[in-house]
C-alpha cells in the first residue's frame, strides 16, 4: 500500500507542476471576464502574415539544424561507440561539452571567434567583417545550434550501439564486411535511437530563445516571449504559444506512431553492454585525426578563444560586482532543484520500469512532453496557474523557479533510474519483501545502496540543466531573484565583451564543478582500492 500511494503522489505531483499550469494557460486564453472569448487567437490570426514568417523561420532552422546534426552525431557517435578509435573516453566529453552549457553562451564564444573585434580579426580583417555579419543571421543561428545539440545525437547512438545483439552482428560478419554489417544490420536497428535524437533536436531547436536573440535572427519562440515580456498580455502569450505546443504535440505523436511495436532486437540500452568492436586498421590514426579536428573546431576554440577574451582581474571583479548575487541564486536553485528532482524522478521512474500503475505510459510521455516543450510555454503556463493572492508564496518566490526545472526536466533523472534500475535483478527487491521487509526498507537498504552512483550521475546531470536553464527561468523569476543565464543575457546590451566572457566562463566554471569533485573522489575511491 506504501508503494502505490507514494509512486501515485509522485504522478500526481508531476501533473501538479506540469500538466495542470498548460490546463490552466489554456482555459485563461478562451476565458475572459467569466465569459468564453477567442479574442486573443482573432488577434493572432490577424497578424498571420508576420507569424507564418516567423513560424516558418523556426521551422525551416530546426529542420537545418536537426539534418545537420544527425548527419554528423551518428558517424561520430559510430566512431566513438563502436570502433577501436583512441581516446574515445575524452573524446566524448569533450564533444558533450556543449550540452552543458547554454547554447547562447557558445553564440558568445563564436562571436569572440568571428566578431568584428574577435581573434580572427587580429590577422584576417577582411574575413573576420564577412564571417561577422554570416554569423549574425540564420547561417550563424544554425551553426551555433548544431554544435549544441549533436551531442544528443552522438550520445543516443553510443547508448544504443551497446544495446544491439551481437550475435547479429556476428551473424552478418560472417558473409559481409563490416560497412556492410553497419549498413544493413547495425544502423537499421538503431534506427528508433537516431529518430528519437532527431526529434530531440528539432524540438529544443524550435523552442530555443537565447541563440536567435542573441543573434538577431527573429524566431516564432522569441513571440511568445515578447507578448508576455514587452506586453504583459497572458492572452496573448498563450495564443502565440499555441503553435508550437501543437507542433511539439505533432511531432512527437509522428515519432511514436512511428516506433510503436518495433521488434526486440535491442537489449537493455547500457553504456556499458558487450560489444562487437570495429577494428579501423590503417584508418585508425586518419580517423583520430579528423575527430581530433573536429573537437578542436567546434569546442576547444570558441570556449578557449572565449576564456582568453576574458583573462583579466577586472573583467572578472567587474562580472562579480554585476552578477555575484546572480550566481550565488543560480548555484542554490540548481542544486535545490537537481535534488528535487533526483527524489521525484526516482520515484517516477521507478513507476515506470516497473509497471507498478496503470498509468506508468502517460506519466512517461508527460515528462517527454514537458522536456521537449518551449521553456517559456512551460514558464506561462506556470504563471497562468500560480498568479493568484492565496498561492503568492509560491507565484512571488523562487519556489515558481524551482516548479518550472521540475517540470521542464523530470524526464532526465526518470530516465536514467528507470536505466539504473534495469541492472539491478529484481529477485533481491523480491526477496527481501519474502523476508518482511517493507518498501521503504527495501529500497533505503538494498535497491538505493546499489543505485547510489547512477543516482549521483542522475543529479549532476540534473544540476547541469537547472544551472543552464533560460527559458523558464526567464519567465517566471521574481523580482530581484535572476539566475546568472537571464542576468548574462541582459548584461549583453550594456556590458564589455571582457565581462560578459568572464561571466560566460564562470557560468562554464560552475557548472562542471560536480564533474571535477565527481572525478576526483572516483580517482580517489580508485587509488584507495589499489591500495
Amino acid at each position: 500500500m506504501d508503494k502505490r500511494i507514494t509512486l501515485a503522489t509522485a504522478a500526481a505531483l508531476l501533473a501538479v507542476i506540469g500538466l495542470l499550469p498548460l490546463l490552466t494557460m489554456l482555459i485563461n486564453s478562451v476565458v475572459v471576464d467569466g465569459a468564453f472569448s477567442l479574442k486573443a487567437y482573432q488577434a493572432l490570426w490577424s497578424s498571420g502574415g508576420d507569424q507564418l514568417s516567423l513560424m516558418r523561420h523556426s521551422l525551416l532552422l530546426s529542420l537545418a539544424v536537426t539534418v545537420l546534426a544527425t548527419i554528423a552525431g551518428v558517424p561520430l557517435g559510430v566512431l566513438l561507440g563502436k570502433t577501436d578509435l583512441p581516446y574515445r573516453g575524452p573524446l566524448t566529453v569533450v564533444l558533450t561539452l556543449p550540452l552543458l552549457i547554454p547554447p547562447y553562451v557558445l553564440a558568445v564564444a563564436w562571436f569572440a571567434v568571428l566578431g568584428s573585434a574577435g581573434w580572427i580579426s587580429s590577422w584576417a580583417p577582411e574575413a573576420s567583417r564577412s564571417l561577422s555579419a554570416a554569423l549574425f543571421g540564420p547561417l550563424g543561428c544554425m551553426s551555433v545550434l548544431f554544435t549544441t545539440f549533436v551531442p544528443i545525437v552522438i550520445l543516443l547512438t553510443i547508448a544504443y550501439l551497446g544495446a544491439v545483439n551481437p550475435r547479429l552482428e556476428d551473424a552478418g560478419r560472417l558473409v559481409s564486411p563490416w560497412p556492410a554489417v553497419l549498413r544493413r544490420i547495425t544502423l537499421p536497428l538503431i534506427a528508433p535511437a537516431i529518430l528519437f535524437a532527431a526529434v530531440l533536436v528539432f524540438l529544443l531547436t524550435l523552442g530555443e530563445l537565447g541563440v536567435p536573440t542573441y543573434l538577431r535572427f527573429p524566431v516564432y519562440a522569441v513571440e511568445t516571449m515578447t507578448q508576455f515580456a514587452a506586453f504583459y498580455d497572458f492572452s496573448a502569450a498563450t495564443a502565440a504559444a499555441m503553435p508550437l505546443l501543437v507542433v511539439t504535440l505533432g511531432v512527437l505523436a509522428i515519432e511514436y506512431r512511428l516506433l510503436h511495436g518495433q521488434g526486440s532486437e535491442l537489449r537493455t540500452v547500457t553504456f556499458e553492454g558487450a560489444r562487437n568492436e570495429i577494428r579501423l586498421g590503417r584508418w585508425r590514426t586518419p580517423l583520430l585525426a579528423l575527430v581530433l579536428a573536429w573537437s578542436a573546431v567546434t569546442v576547444v576554440l570558441p570556449l578557449a578563444v572565449l576564456i582568453a577574451q576574458s583573462w583579466s582581474l577586472d573583467a572578472y571583479a567587474e562580472a562579480f560586482a554585476r552578477a555575484g548575487a546572480s550566481i550565488l541564486r543560480s548555484l542554490v536553485f540548481a542544486a535545490v532543484g537537481a535534488t528535487l528532482l533526483t527524489f521525484l524522478g526516482f520515484f517516477l521512474g521507478y513507476l515506470i520500469h516497473h509497471r507498478a500503475l496503470p498509468i506508468w505510459r502517460n506519466v512517461d510521455a508527460l515528462t517527454l512532453f514537458l522536456f521537449t516543450l518551449p521553456g517559456t510555454v512551460v514558464g506561462i503556463g506556470l504563471i497562468s496557474l500560480w498568479n493568484r493572492p492565496m498561492t503568492n508564496i509560491i507565484y512571488a518566490t523562487p519556489a515558481i523557479v524551482i516548479f518550472g526545472y521540475l517540470a521542464q526536466y523530470a524526464v532526465l533523472p526518470t530516465r536514467m533510474t528507470s536505466a539504473i534500475l534495469d541492472r539491478i535483478p529484481r529477485s533481491l527487491e523480491a526477496a527481501a519483501q519474502m523476508s518482511g521487509a517493507g518498501w521503504f526498507m527495501t529500497l533505503r537498504e538494498i535497491i538505493v545502496p546499489l543505485a547510489r552512483r547512477g543516482l549521483i550521475a542522475t543529479w549532476i546531470i540534473a544540476y547541469g540543466f537547472c544551472l543552464r536553464d533560460l527559458g523558464v527561468s526567464m519567465v517566471v523569476y521574481p523580482p530581484g531573484s535572476d539566475t546568472l543565464p537571464v542576468r548574462i543575457l541582459t548584461l549583453m546590451a550594456n556590458g564589455t565583451p571582457s565581462m560578459i566572457a568572464a561571466l560566460c566562463v564562470i557560468l562554464i566554471g560552475i557548472t562542471l564543478l560536480p564533474l571535477g569533485a565527481a572525478a576526483l573522489l572516483a580517482g580517489h575511491g580508485r587509488r584507495r582500492a589499489r591500495a
